[in-house]
C-alpha cells in the first residue's frame, strides 16, 4: 500500500506507518506469492514473440492468447483452467477446466475454441508451456491455419492481458474465498 501512495499519490509514507493505520482500520491487503515449483523441459518446438506486446487489435479473432492457471482447492487438492482469450473483444474464446495439466486439457480447449470458430484464423500467442512447444500442438496450428507466437523465456509481460485476466479473476472470484470441493 505505502508502494502504491508513493507511485501514485506521491504521498511519502513508511510502511510500517501504513501497516500500523491499516490494522486499526481493520483493513488487510491480498498478497499474492508466486511459487515456482516446476521442472524445465527441453521445448520440440519454439516460434518467434511476433505479437511483441502489441495488444491491440482491429477486429475479433485477429489474435488470441492463451494460457493454463492453477486453483488449490480442498486441502491441497489441484485444478488447472486453459483459456482462450480474444484481443479484439476480450472475450473468452473457449476454456476447460481438468484435475491434470496436461496436454489433453490444451488440445481439448484449443479443439473447442477452433470448432467455435472455424472460419478464424489469428495469431495464436502463448508462454513457452510445455503443452505449446510440441510437435502436435504446431501440426494443430497449421491445420487451422494459424501463426504462433511465443512469450520469450522468462517474460510473463509479453502475454500480459492473460495474465492480467488470471490476476482478476483469482483476486475477485478464488482468493477471497475457502473452497472444499
Amino acid at each position: 500500500m505505502g508502494i502504491i501512495l508513493r507511485r501514485d499519490c506521491d504521498i511519502i509514507i513508511n510502511d510500517k506507518r501504513v501497516y500500523r493505520l491499516m490494522k486499526i482500520e481493520g483493513i488487510q491487503s491480498v498478497v499474492r506469492i508466486k511459487k515456482c515449483k516446476y521442472k524445465k523441459t527441453t521445448p520440440e518446438i519454439t516460434a518467434q514473440n511476433i505479437l511483441s506486446r502489441n495488444f491491440k487489435a482491429k477486429y475479433s479473432n485477429q489474435k488470441w492468447l492463451t494460457d493454463v492457471t492453477e486453483f488449490k482447492y480442498a486441502g491441497g487438492k489441484k485444478l488447472y483452467l486453459s483459456a482462450i482469450l480474444d484481443l479484439g473483444d476480450r472475450r473468452i474464446v473457449a476454456y476447460k477446466v481438468s484435475k491434470y495439466n496436461n496436454n489433453a486439457l490444451v488440445f481439448d480447449n484449443f479443439d473447442e475454441a477452433v470448432a467455435l470458430n472455424p472460419h478464424a484464423h489469428p495469431l495464436f500467442h502463448s508462454n513457452r508451456g510445455f503443452q505449446y512447444t510440441t510437435r502436435v500442438f504446431k501440426d494443430k496450428l497449421n491445420n487451422a491455419n494459424m501463426q504462433q507466437s511465443m512469450s520469450r523465456p522468462g517474460r510473463c509481460i509479453d502475454n500480459g492481458p492473460m495474465e492480467g485476466f488470471w490476476a482478476i479473476l483469482k483476486t475477485e472470484m478464488y482468493h477471497s474465498r475457502k473452497f472444499k470441493d
